[in-house]
């Protein structure tokens, strides 16, 4: 596997910011962590804002990491989608002309869910609802390729480097228009028996084939239980209150009720089993999503454990420190070591 990679986040936004406060000696220390420590060749660097993502991106390239750079505006309509991806591909254009040869630009991700305007439905909510039929329809099939065809051009009219798309497994996409194949393809419980068989469908169009993301989360059954796409049910209004000044030190974020059982274990093994079962398939790359998700902290009371419903190779602390990286607040999970010894191998 020539791209072992991992997710960093920068700030998706849908509703709310994933990652509200970014400071930039953290990305350097994190960047660095994932170089040295998780041993990481790439890293797929996404998030809404430019600013941060064109920071962020050229933090990782000064480290010494391939550079995937992931501009993602969410819920937002065609247009305004395609204008946002322009003006991202001129700024990633100015990092390649610097660092040529280390940076993929990825027009979007999964946008028959995320860009308005390919399927029903004027939030991700309701598209979801409408996804089944639609999909079923091929109505999305249609939208679909007229964006990603608009995309690629304008993305090519103003940088010079490789282009991919972060596909759905079900989407059908016009490959000829990309440099390099991309699915994010995740295995559990009700993908098993179809998971090879989608690496085998992209694998034929010749093109080099990464996964852009992969994963598992953290609680007893989350690769059985079907909600491996949106994880354990958490409460997001004390999540978006915990968030405000003043009336958030009232609020403590926690779960949905249920009976749920932190199972670091089962997170890590089904990480290594997907890497193993990657690497056999001969994809050039994949991204494990996430590093680090700065909402879902860690708490040893599993009613305030968003973590476990995480995809992340760290836990975040509330407040404290970490032990493994004193300067950090987080400390490397199960997964974590787990992906470090795949990728450190031969």
């Amino acid at each position: 596997m020539k791209r072992r990679g991992v997710l960093y986040d920068v700030g998706r936004v849908l509703e709310l910011s994933w990652r509200p406060v970014l400071d930039p000696e953290v990305v350097r220390r994190e960047l660095q962590i994932i170089r040295d420590d998780l041993h990481c060749t790439a890293v797929k660097i996404c998030g809404r804002d430019l600013d941060r993502l064109t920071a962020s991106a050229e933090a990782a390239l000064a480290a010494g990491l391939e550079v995937w750079f992931s501009p993602e505006l969410w819920d937002k309509g065609i247009e305004e989608t395609l204008a946002h991806i322009t003006a991202a591909a001129r700024q990633a254009e100015r990092l390649r002309r610097r660092w040529p040869g280390r940076l993929v630009f990825s027009v979007a991700t999964e946008s028959t869910l995320f860009t308005r305007g390919i399927i029903k439905g004027r939030t991700l909510r309701r598209r979801l609802a409408t996804l089944p039929g639609e999909v079923r329809a091929g109505r999305h099939v249609a939208p679909l390729a007229a964006f990603l065809a608009r995309a690629t051009r304008n993305v090519r009219g103003v940088y010079g480097g490789p282009v991919t798309y972060a596909s759905l497994p079900f989407e059908r996409v016009d490959w000829e228009l990309f440099d390099i194949v991309s699915v994010d393809h995740y295995r559990d419980a009700q993908s098993d028996r179809h998971y090879l068989g989608v690496l085998r469908r992209l694998s034929s169009y010749g093109k080099p084939v990464v996964v852009t993301e992969f994963g598992m989360r953290a609680y007893r059954g989350a690769d059985s239980d079907g909600s491996l796409g949106t994880g354990l049910p958490a409460d997001w209004r004390t999540v978006a209150f915990y968030r405000l000044p003043l009336v958030g030190r009232l609020v403590r974020p926690r779960l949905r009720k249920g009976d749920h059982v932190r199972d670091e274990a089962l997170q890590a093994r089904r990480i290594a089993e997907d890497l193993a079962i990657l690497d056999a398939a001969g994809v050039d790359g994949a991204f494990v999503c996430a590093f680090v998700e700065p909402l879902a902290v860690h708490s040893p009371d599993p009613r305030y454990d968003l973590d476990m419903g995480a995809l992340s190779l760290v836990k975040t602390y509330a407040s404290g420190r970490g032990a493994t990286y004193p300067d950090m607040t987080w400390e490397p999970k199960e997964s974590f070591r787990a992906v470090a010894d795949f990728y450190d191998g031969p």
